[in-house]
């Protein structure tokens, strides 16, 4: 028995395995002898979207691989809503994340076409002038309509399989406004029929989009490319992330800010709904390349984890050159002075943001910068020694200097924990720091020995 299903209802994806298993070989799918081509079509109404990101990434990923083609296409069809500060944005942030472009375009360019396709829609009785009953005082009496051949469309979905849709509770749709002001789904389908779009690769909540599109590439004779409806990206509560909702994390500002590392963001949006099938998870730009595979992209949604991309950010930091990684760490250094601590700042940081966090007053490391607070009681702490004792331990480092060749011997005899307490407090002021030693030495010799000068007549 064959399932139909009508528009009001979600679709039911007929195939119960990926389309690997049907007649689509995902890795070499070529369109027969034409080469692949993607786009990316962001609408210019906001920042990137971290699901943008990821279908951004995968249609460069899908392309390069087989030696085809990566378009940006900003779609502003939406004139009341796109800013041209919002499409500045995606295209420098799409060029921070580090993926190029065959070319760049906007939908607006491509007017005289969307026009050439509705007259000849019009002409053929395909669309036709619809008079309205405006709903607002201002309203249009005119649009133009898609005339619904209300017909049952199928579609092969290299994430999802076979759908199937019975489009006739869709009507007669709107189009266009007028033939120079044309809607979304008219013009998506003639720029891609323009521009060659060999794979159509979006976001899941594009599925609703897809039997309207198919209609109208029909009508225009334009061929189906082959669609990827990639998975949601769910929030940790596992509601859809949205930018309204999770704006900490929804989009890709507030990480570039942070100062988290392109190769880092592209990293975890990669293994948001994919996985390599190895145990691997650290991955560059080129090596996911060579190993992205479509048929290895997951139908259920995949939760943003920060503690992940956190850990992978770590991870992308170490193997950065020297160099790189100190001139990444300027823009938050707040002073010259402060680029001295990073060895010991650059081992604790996820983030390149967090080194401003720690030297900001009141936070883990802001006693590098300033002097720090003492207390007799912060000094003996857990020592378990007097004020006289601790005088006379922190008076034999002054004298004799603090490498541990020299303290560490000192420390055993006398009580390591008596010695090296009020000796790491006086260079801190922190129940909680690094070691002494390490502590010594990136404050250097003269300012160590000006804090445990400072520690000595505190106690005296």
């Amino acid at each position: 028995m064959q399932l139909v299903l009508h528009f009001h209802l979600k679709p039911i994806y007929l195939s119960n395995s990926i389309p690997n298993s049907s007649n689509i070989n995902i890795n070499t799918v070529s369109i027969a002898k034409n080469k692949i081509v993607t786009r990316f079509a962001p609408s210019p109404t906001g920042v990137l979207h971290m699901g943008g990101v990821r279908t951004a990434l995968f249609s460069y990923l899908f392309a390069k691989q087989a030696g085809g083609e990566i378009h940006l296409r900003i779609e502003d069809t939406d004139k009341e809503r796109n800013r041209e500060e919002w499409t500045d944005g995606l295209i420098d942030d799409l060029a921070w994340l580090g993926l190029t472009f065959d070319t760049i375009s906007k939908t607006s360019d491509n007017t005289i076409n969307h026009r050439k396709h509705l007259e000849s829609m019009i002409s053929l009785n395909l669309a036709y002038v619809s008079k309205e009953q405006p709903i607002e005082p201002d309203g249009r009496e005119e649009v133009i309509r898609f005339r619904n051949p209300n017909k049952v469309v199928t579609f092969s979905d290299l994430v999802r399989g076979e759908i199937k849709v019975d489009t006739s509770d869709l009507g007669d749709f709107v189009i266009a406004k007028s033939l120079d002001e044309p809607l979304f789904h008219l013009a998506v389908v003639a720029d891609d029929f323009g521009m060659g779009i060999s794979h159509v690769i979006r976001a899941e909540e594009h599925i609703s989009n897809t039997p309207r599109q198919i209609l109208i590439q029909e009508a225009i004779g334009a061929p189906r490319p082959i669609y990827a409806h990639l998975p949601l990206i769910l929030a940790p509560d596992r509601s859809k992330l949205s930018k309204r909702k999770h704006a900490d994390i929804a989009s890709l500002t507030p990480f570039r800010t942070a100062g988290y590392l392109p190769s880092a963001i592209l990293n975890f949006v990669a293994l948001l709904g994919w996985n390599p099938g190895t145990d691997k998870e650290l991955f560059t730009l080129d090596e996911l390349g060579k190993e992205f595979d479509m048929a290895r992209v997951q139908k259920s949604g995949a939760i943003f984890d920060i503690v992940k991309l956190n850990w992978l950010n770590r991870e992308h930091i170490k193997i950065l050159p020297p160099d790189e990684r100190l001139e990444k760490s300027k823009p938050f250094l707040p002073n010259s002075e402060a680029a001295k601590y990073l060895p010991l700042l650059l081992e604790r940081i996820d983030k390149f943001g967090d080194i401003r966090t720690m030297l900001a007053d009141g936070g883990e490391f802001d006693f590098l910068l300033k002097q720090p607070v003492l207390t007799k009681e912060l000094l003996i702490g857990k020592s378990g020694a007097s004020s006289e004792e601790i005088r006379k331990h922190l008076t034999y480092i002054l004298e004799r200097g603090t490498d541990r060749e020299i303290v560490w011997p000192y420390a055993k005899a006398e009580g390591k924990g008596k010695v090296l307490w009020p000796m790491r407090v006086a260079l801190s002021g922190k129940k909680y720091s690094p070691d002494p030693f390490t502590l010594a030495k990136v404050l250097g010799l003269n300012k160590s020995r000006l804090r445990i000068k400072f520690a000595i007549d505190i106690l005296s």
